[in-house]
């Protein structure tokens, strides 16, 4: 059931919950309205089939429903919905939704034996119908908008709402430059500020409110109109507030976006404008990421029923470090009302401190990157000449990045210079030095403002660069972008007893919407392009749904499947063609078969996920054609190659948070490692959630340079779920 107030990719755990129990040979029910059906019985509590929940990954909202329901919170409600669930032979429970809904569901079977009691005390079970159902088992999956929940990295529905919050602030700020006016947004969040933070990092605003960390001065209002002040002084052509609907003062007092605009009309006469985002934020088709993480935790979750039967407590099955992790339910709700209640009591260090690293690390960095100029009070720093540069293709995201390094190089007291047209322009020396208020408009552009291309060096190109690193007197580099970067990085390290120049420190950014590089889960721009790819196939879905036809749609990645694999499993594809796991006639022929026997019982449409380099003769028009042909009179065959429009548009809300902490961190690296010894040339990552730096003299130990793919893989795992999902039936 999902409960509370609904989050997109509530219908994707659905459907997974449901498909992974079906095939297990579970039966399987939803409560329509949550715990309001589970109460009323009847028609409310319906059997589950493998076409129930079909077409509904893509969709906003929850196709079940959720209600708030007070008889569930008397007693007698939680009796007659234990008898409800007694009737059916109901005792594991996947609930979806927030901390009230999994208080709720924890309770209920914390009083499960005495409600059995109760029930055959009165007769409404029978003797056997109590010994066979003793105790309730109960998984949760946390649907919240907020990302309010502790012990989980990324709540359902949060990935989503930051999405349409950064999609409204990115229209909003080309009318704002256009009057030069100050907008004012107030964002959802009652008691947790991650929606107002990471909208205000991801689009560049000048000052954000948050429950977690109110204003310093006493006055507040003062400390912002500076702030605004300060920032126009400094040429900014439009400002943006972002504030939580649950921003204080340190007082405690509530801060309300209606004063925030009075107060900057009336102390510094301000053409300020109010926009209030609303359940916009809850609205329509869940991301990429939404799909993906509610799939594999709904996958998740009857997966734990099933093989922990005895669980102590209730449990959560959430995203830690990028990991399904089982996690105490209580604990975890425990410490998210501990975190309230540090707000309330003014304790908003130990508050922040609760709402972990990333957050603490996101507003350190937001309050750098949001000053009108660097701080002046720099002391005791030899500065450095720090290089950074784009390479590799396009990868949105990037601009991002580049400006995050620069603010934050010459905050800690340095020069940077960026290097126009990737390596080529290292070549011809077309480096320049980047100021704080050049890169201030880059925050939500696509593109590369420093361009980029494919060239890689080679031959007298490493006698020209190392020319050109001594002429600008570099101490240190940062290269953001793909594989050619990395392997001209490897190439810096061979040279550099015939090059000294090449010793110093360099640290290889990954950027590329391939996500085909070492040492990191992801690369900034792969989100980016996932969310345009799924953004597509739903509108090519639509299109088909009129006819009996199946659709072949390529998809970029070169000899990497990663856009393929996961943008199948979050559009729901039957199949997925990778080059990691090869295509043969074989499969190609079976896979007809299946299409032909599913649409011969009723099925209306079909996908096919490719990789573009899957296979150098079964190409998508030859998949196509034979598609085509076998299929006869059955249904026919469209191909669709997306091409660029992956790699274009602005970066997602993901792709900016990443490259933001990723360009902080490697700027921290290279002040740290200047100057000190053997200069080490490494890559930068996510990897399992932690921050992950790896020597690129071992590039060839890490990287199939063959096909330019890691031999670390972390998302082939998921191909068992493409085909458990993929089937047309149970």
């Amino acid at each position: 059931m999902t409960s509370g107030g609904d989050a997109p990719g509530m219908n994707a755990a659905v459907r997974a919950v449901v498909k992974t129990a079906l095939s297990n040979g579970i039966e399987v029910y939803a409560f329509y309205q949550g715990y309001q059906g589970m109460v009323d019985g009847g028609d409310s509590i319906k059997n589950m089939g493998w076409d129930s929940v079909g077409g509904i990954l893509h969709k906003g909202g929850t196709k079940i429903g959720s209600a708030r329901c007070m008889k569930f919170r008397e007693r007698a409600g939680r009796l007659k919905a234990a008898e409800n669930l007694i009737e059916r032979q109901i005792d594991n429970l996947v609930v979806i939704g927030g901390d009230g809904s999994l208080t709720g569901a924890n309770l209920f079977r914390e009083e499960w034996p005495s409600l059995v009691e109760e029930l055959l005390k009165k007769k409404k079970i029978t003797k056997k119908q109590a010994t066979n159902h003793p105790k309730l088992n109960i998984v949760g999956l946390v649907g919240s908008i907020d990302n309010d929940l502790s012990g989980t990295d990324m709540t359902i529905g949060a990935d989503t709402a930051l999405r349409r919050i950064a999609e409204a602030l990115d229209a909003l700020s080309s009318t704002a430059a256009s009057h030069q006016r100050t907008f004012v947004v107030e964002v959802m969040g009652r008691n947790c500020g991650y929606l107002a933070l990471m909208s205000a990092l991801s689009s560049g605003a000048d000052y954000v409110l948050i429950p977690e960390r109110p204003p310093e001065a006493d006055d507040w209002a003062k400390e912002l109109c500076d702030k605004i002040s300060a920032n126009k002084k400094a040429g900014k052509k439009n400002s943006l507030v972002i504030v939580s609907e649950g921003a204080k003062d340190k007082k405690g007092n509530p801060i309300n976006s209606f004063q925030v605009v009075d107060v900057l009309k009336k102390r510094i006469d301000e053409d300020a404008r109010l926009t209030i985002l609303g359940h916009v934020q809850r609205g329509g088709a869940p991301t990429a990421f939404d799909r993906y993480a509610s799939t594999v935790l709904g996958y998740a979750a009857v997966q734990h029923l099933m093989d922990e039967e005895d669980d102590k407590e209730s449990m959560i099955i959430g995203l830690q470090k990028n990991r399904v992790k089982a996690i105490p339910l209580m604990e975890s709700i425990k410490k998210t009302q501990s975190i309230v209640g540090l707000i309330s009591n003014k304790e908003f260090d130990k508050a922040i401190e609760l709402r972990g690293g990333n957050f603490r690390e996101s507003l350190e960095t937001f309050n750098t990157l949001s000053r009108a100029m660097p701080d002046p009070k720099v002391e005791n720093v030899i500065p450095l000449n720090i290089l950074v540069m784009n390479a590799s293709t396009l990868a949105p995201g990037m601009n991002i990045a580049v400006r995050t390094a620069v603010r934050l190089g010459i905050e800690k007291g340095h020069r940077v210079l960026g290097v126009k047209n990737a390596f080529k322009g290292l070549i011809n020396n077309e480096i320049e030095e980047l100021s704080w208020m050049d890169v201030e408009e880059w925050t939500t552009l696509g593109g590369s403002e420093l361009g980029t291309n494919r060239k890689m060096p080679e031959n007298r190109d490493f006698y020209a660069i190392a020319k050109n690193l001594e002429s600008n007197n570099i101490h240190a580099m940062l290269i953001i972008g793909g594989m050619v970067g990395y392997e001209t990085a490897y190439h810096f390290c061979e040279k550099r007893n015939e090059f000294p120049a090449f010793d110093i420190p360099i640290v290889c950014l990954p950027a590329t919407i391939n996500n085909n590089l070492p040492g990191t889960d992801f690369s900034v721009g792969a989100d980016t392009a996932l969310n345009s790819i799924i953004e597509a196939v739903d509108k090519i879905k639509e299109s088909a749904v009129a006819n009996k036809r199946v659709f072949v749609v390529e998809v970029m990645g070169r000899y990497c499947g990663y856009l393929a694999m996961m943008s199948g499993l979050a559009t729901g594809a039957e199949r997925v063609y990778l080059h990691e796991n090869g295509v043969t006639l074989q499969d190609l022929q079976n896979d007809v078969n299946m299409f032909k026997k599913a649409f011969n019982e009723g099925k209306r449409m079909g996908l096919v996920l490719k990789s573009e380099y899957a296979n150098e003769i079964y190409t998508t028009p030859f998949i196509s054609a034979l598609f085509e042909e076998d299929g006869g009179d059955i249904f026919d065959v469209r191909q669709s190659i997306l091409g660029h429009l992956q790699q274009g548009g602005n970066p997602s809300p993901y792709d900016r948070a990443m490259a933001t902490k990723l360009a902080a961190k490697s700027i921290d690296f290279l002040v740290k490692k200047a100057g000190k010894g053997k200069h080490d040339v490494v890559s930068i990552g996510l990897h399992g959630g932690h921050i992950d730096y790896r020597n690129l003299e071992d590039l060839a130990k890490m990287v199939d340079l063959k096909y330019s793919r890691p031999k670390e893989q972390w998302w082939t795992r998921l191909e068992r779920l493409i085909n458990l999902f993929g089937r047309s039936s149970a």
